[in-house]
């Protein structure tokens, strides 16, 4: 059984929280959880991207000189990619960047995630969190007490609207709900906050990852 500290809002020990050996995932998938990551960055691109062809390049079909007499290289049409302001030749499209990840192998990385979270000691269980007003300052003081004021993801069941308002402005600070959090954001902070009725939801989630042997 794993065991991860369980504090209150205060930062004061209220004992442990007890992780079963079943749901970690250690020995293997770490391909999984590279792959999660590349996946998720490569679909956050916007591929815009765009230049014209020589065919959308505005321009009459008038060869600019006669073909013959006059010492020049032969020209047909200054559309020509190698004209200045022609088109540009195996250019940029507008595309989509994602890949594809079977849903198997994407759970395996998201275990794999945070049970090393979880065997580093960068989890944090918070019996419960909740605030009385929207105050960035009370939140703030909240993480450092916690020991995550170099930067968190806050895992909860629901997103309560003082609790978003509040850790809005705050840097390095990401507010989720368990049961919409990826492997990247698991990854991208150095303590993962997770108060338990969020565990609950991490639980879940990790009793179906945890069967993958992709």
């Amino acid at each position: 059984m794993s065991k991860i500290p369980l504090r209150n809002i205060k930062g004061e020990e209220l004992g442990a929280y007890t992780l079963a050996d079943s749901l970690m995932v250690l020995d293997k998938g770490l391909q999984a959880m590279h792959d999660s990551v590349v996946a998720h960055m490569a679909a956050r691109r916007a591929g815009t991207a765009s230049t014209l062809t020589k065919a959308e390049v505005s321009g009459s079909n008038k060869k600019p000189w006669r073909q013959k007499g006059l010492g020049r290289a032969r020209s047909g049409y200054r559309q020509s990619p190698v004209w200045r302001g022609g088109g540009v030749a195996f250019g940029p499209k507008p595309r989509s960047y994602r890949k594809k990840m079977t849903k198997k192998a994407a759970r395996l990385g998201f275990c794999r995630a945070f049970s090393e979270k979880v065997a580093a000691n960068e989890v944090i269980v918070l019996d419960e969190l909740n605030l009385a007003a929207p105050k960035t300052r009370e939140f703030a003081a909240i993480l450092k007490k916690l020991g995550a004021d170099r930067g968190a993801l806050v895992l909860v069941d629901r997103i309560e609207e003082n609790i978003r308002r509040a850790s809005g402005n705050l840097p390095r600070v990401e507010v989720c709900e368990a049961r919409n959090v990826n492997t990247y954001q698991i990854l991208r902070y150095p303590v993962v906050v997770v108060t338990k009725s969020g565990m609950a939801d991490m639980e879940k989630r990790l009793t179906s990852d945890a069967g993958s042997d992709a």
